[in-house]
């Protein structure tokens, strides 16, 4: 992918359209228990379709988040929180209960986009992580590479982009 590349990400009706602009920084699935509670939070919510995939991982594509914009319907953008104190925002169209991103209040410099949400060519998964909480009985693939946690290379990629964004690249 360029860095040109264009994504389009819309929620299930439509009404709600995300325009990204370069490349993704990662495609993962994430296992994590924020991640799952998170999914089941959305899903309870009235008409939404399933967040975690059969194996109950969360897909994601992370990109910079000077590189994301809402084009269409933000009015209908409702975040989601599991504690009120937490950081982390699951943000969903109102108008059908689409999952359509994750962001923070404060810190990280990225947003994960769901990656059910894109339309078009979606970026090939790269990583499965914090497969150590995935749910008991679920065998995963070797192919994409899994962990345990957070591995070094989505760390080393996370920086690239931080420093991308402050050198303005």
């Amino acid at each position: 992918m360029t860095r040109s590349a264009n994504f389009v990400a819309t929620c299930t009706c439509g009404n709600v359209e995300l325009k990204v602009i370069g490349p993704p920084i990662v495609s993962t699935v994430c296992y994590c228990v924020d991640c799952q509670k998170g999914s089941d939070q959305i899903e309870a919510l009235s008409n939404a379709r399933a967040v975690r995939a059969g194996d109950g991982g969360t897909a994601y594509v992370l990109f910079r988040n000077d590189r994301v914009e809402c084009t269409k319907g933000a009015e209908h953008l409702r975040g989601y929180k599991l504690k009120e104190t937490s950081a982390t925002n699951r943000i969903v169209a109102a108008c059908c209960n689409s999952p359509m991103f994750m962001n923070f209040d404060r810190g990280p410099h990225w947003v994960s986009v769901y990656r059910a949400r894109f339309q078009g060519e979606i970026p090939p998964l790269q990583l499965r992580i914090c497969t150590r909480s995935k749910p008991e009985g679920v065998v995963l693939p070797d192919d994409p590479p899994k962990h345990a946690g957070f591995p070094p290379s989505l760390i080393l990629r996370l920086l690239a982009a931080r420093v991308a964004m402050v050198l303005g690249r």
